[in-house]
């Protein structure tokens, strides 16, 4: 697969391989024409996937080549990954606090950021799409990367890191579109807005793979910006949400099987 993208430029890699990523999300909201609901325990142990994948690929698709790159730096090795992970972090803090959303299978008192009067579907589908950017920017910087030239960023690697991405994207398609069919949407609404909230993927992806294109020194900390940023949303909705259902061996179990495949393609593949 990565013989595909070898004479393509960087930013259209980038684009390709988001596209991908929103594809399966697509593919996990067309679900909803097929069933009204799914088992609650398949899904939290989905979403806990979805958590191991996210994890594994902020350490070894986007930290560790950050460290790498850091040693020629001539400034403290540790000090571009840190910075860069906690302003990533910071950034999506400040998003969540403002932007309105509702994390899945959370009452309506509890939705976050300024008040509104949005219909809970709405900030259903904003909650998705807010954590769905640090995903698409994760997947561009690392095409970005590969461009560059450094030895610590393979084109197998990034591709790697868009095939881990799409597949914990297929739980987070039925996870926005089942809700929202169960809302009282019909089928086809619910699908439309299930892989919508995806659509910022190839955004963030073609944002990121140019941003590290126009400046080779701030490669390290875009890579530990998309890294705290999916901690974040890891550990802010994705855990609690498949650990809400009372469901936790089957979300941690999953948590560890996401990880051991993402760490597996990373490693194999890269």
């Amino acid at each position: 697969m990565p013989g595909l993208f070898k004479n393509i430029d960087p930013i259209t890699q980038a684009l390709i391989a988001t596209c991908f990523t929103w594809f399966v999300t697509a593919l996990g909201a067309a679900v909803v024409f097929v069933t009204k609901s799914v088992n609650k325990k398949l899904l939290d142990g989905m979403l806990g996937f979805a958590a191991g994948v996210m994890i594994a690929a902020s350490y070894w698709s986007l930290l560790a080549p950050a460290i790498e790159m850091s040693q020629e730096m001539g400034i403290p090795q540790w000090l571009p990954p840190a910075a860069g992970f906690l302003i990533g972090a910071v950034f999506l803090r400040i998003i969540d606090k403002i932007l309105p959303h509702l994390h899945l299978g959370f009452p309506m008192q509890e939705a976050e950021g300024i008040k509104t009067t949005w219909r809970r579907t709405t900030l259903l589908i904003l909650a998705v799409t807010l954590h769905n950017i640090p995903e698409g920017l994760a997947v561009g910087v690392a095409f970005g990367a590969v461009a560059v030239g450094l030895p610590s960023a393979t084109l197998a690697g990034a591709v790697a890191l868009a095939i881990g991405i799409g597949l914990q994207n297929f739980p987070e398609g039925i996870a926005v579109s089942m809700p929202l069919r169960r809302e009282g949407l019909s089928r086809l609404k619910s699908f439309w807005y299930g892989q919508l909230s995806a659509l910022v993927e190839p955004i963030a992806g073609v944002i990121g793979a140019a941003a590290v294109l126009i400046s080779r020194p701030m490669l390290p900390y875009a890579l530990s910006f998309a890294a705290g940023a999916m901690i974040f949303v890891v550990v802010e909705e994705l855990i609690p949400e498949s650990q809400r259902g009372g469901n936790t061996d089957i979300a941690t179990m999953g948590a560890i099987a996401g990880f051991l495949v993402m760490m597996v393609l990373d490693v194999g593949l890269g």
